[in-house]
C-alpha cells in the first residue's frame, strides 16, 4: 500500500509540474506578444525602433549620402550638407531629438533599415515596387527620371544599337542598374559601389557612358566640363520617398504627417533654393519639387 501510495504521489507531482511547465509558457507566450515593441520585433524577424522609441533615446538615426552633393554629403568642416539632409535637420528640429548621421550607400540603404542601423532613409531613394516589399516608403518629396551623361566627344543619345564593346557605368543598387539589365540586357555594365568611384571610372574614361538619376546626370555635366546629358528622361518618370523598416507604422504616419505639414509651408521649394539651385539653378525647380506628397 506504501508503494502504492508512493506512485501515486509522484504521478501527481509530475502532472502537476508538467501542468505549471505548461502555464508559465503559455504566460511567457502571451507576455511577449503584449510587451515591448523590440520582443516582437525580434520575433518577426524584423529590426526597428518606433516613434516613442526614437523620441525616448532622444536620438534618430538618419542614413544620407556623404558622396553625393547636392543631395548628401560632407562639406570641408566635415558637416553633413545637402536637399535630403536640409531635411533630415527639419525633421529632428520638429520631433524633439538629435539626428545622428549615417553614411550609406545606394546598394545597402536596404541593409541599413533592415537591421536597425537607420531609423529613417533619406538618400535620395527612388520608389519602386520591388523596394516596396523590403521597405516602406513614405510620401514622396521629389520627381525623378533616369539619365545618361557622356563626354562631349562621344555624346550618348540612343541606347540602341549600341556597340557591345562599350561599357555603361553604373551604381550597384541603383534603379539605373536594375532598368538597364531587364531593358538593354546587351549593354555590359561597369558597376562601383558609390557615387564617388562612379564619377572616377567616367573621368577615367572607364566606361563610355554613366546612367544614374537625371538629376545626378545633370548636376554632374554642370559642375564638370566636358560633359553632356544627351539622355535626360530614361524610362519612367518616378518619385524620391523616405523609407523606414517594413513594420514601422508609427514612424511612417508620422513622417507622412511631417510631409503634409511642411507641404503648406512651401518646404521643399525653399530646401530646393537653399541646397539646389546653385547646382540647377531655377528652370528645375518645379520639375523636381513635390510638396506635400502630392505628385502633379
Amino acid at each position: 500500500m506504501k508503494n502504492g501510495k508512493l506512485k501515486k504521489l509522484i504521478t501527481l507531482a509530475t502532472v502537476v509540474a508538467s501542468t505549471f511547465a505548461l502555464v508559465a509558457c503559455g504566460s511567457s507566450s502571451s507576455d511577449d506578444s503584449k510587451g515591448s515593441d523590440s520582443s516582437a520585433k525580434k520575433d518577426s524577424g524584423t529590426v526597428y525602433r518606433t516613434l516613442d522609441e526614437i523620441k525616448k533615446d532622444g536620438t534618430i538615426n538618419i542614413g544620407v549620402f556623404s558622396d553625393k552633393n547636392p543631395f548628401g554629403y560632407v562639406d570641408e568642416n566635415g558637416e553633413y550638407q545637402g536637399y535630403d539632409v536640409y531635411f533630415a535637420n527639419r525633421i529632428g528640429e520638429d520631433l524633439g531629438v538629435k539626428v545622428n548621421f549615417v553614411s550609406t550607400e545606394a546598394a545597402n540603404r536596404i541593409e541599413y533599415l533592415q537591421t536597425g542601423k537607420v531609423d529613417l532613409i533619406l538618400a535620395n531613394f527612388t520608389v519602386t515596387d520591388e523596394r516596396a516589399e523590403e521597405v516602406d516608403f513614405a510620401l514622396p518629396y521629389m520627381n525623378v527620371a533616369l539619365g545618361v551623361v557622356s563626354p562631349d566627344s562621344n555624346v550618348i543619345k540612343s541606347l540602341d544599337n549600341w556597340n557591345s564593346k562599350d561599357q555603361m557605368i553604373v551604381i550597384s543598387g541603383t534603379t539605373a542598374e536594375t532598368y538597364l539589365t531587364e531593358n538593354y540586357p546587351d549593354i555590359p555594365l561597369q558597376k562601383y559601389d558609390s557615387y564617388a568611384t562612379a564619377k572616377n571610372a567616367l573621368e577615367n574614361g572607364n566606361g563610355v557612358a554613366w546612367a544614374n538619376d537625371n538629376t545626378e546626370v545633370i548636376a554632374f555635366a554642370l559642375q564638370n566640363k566636358g560633359y553632356t546629358v544627351g539622355i535626360s528622361e530614361l524610362g519612367n518618370k518616378d518619385t524620391i520617398a523616405p523609407a523606414v523598416s517594413k513594420g514601422n507604422d508609427t514612424l511612417l504616419d508620422w513622417v507622412n504627417e511631417e510631409i503634409k505639414s511642411l507641404g503648406d509651408e512651401q518646404f521643399f521649394h525653399k530646401d530646393y533654393e537653399e541646397t539646389f539651385v546653385d547646382t540647377y539653378g531655377k528652370d528645375y525647380e518645379e520639375d523636381l519639387v513635390v510638396e506635400g506628397g502630392a505628385v502633379k
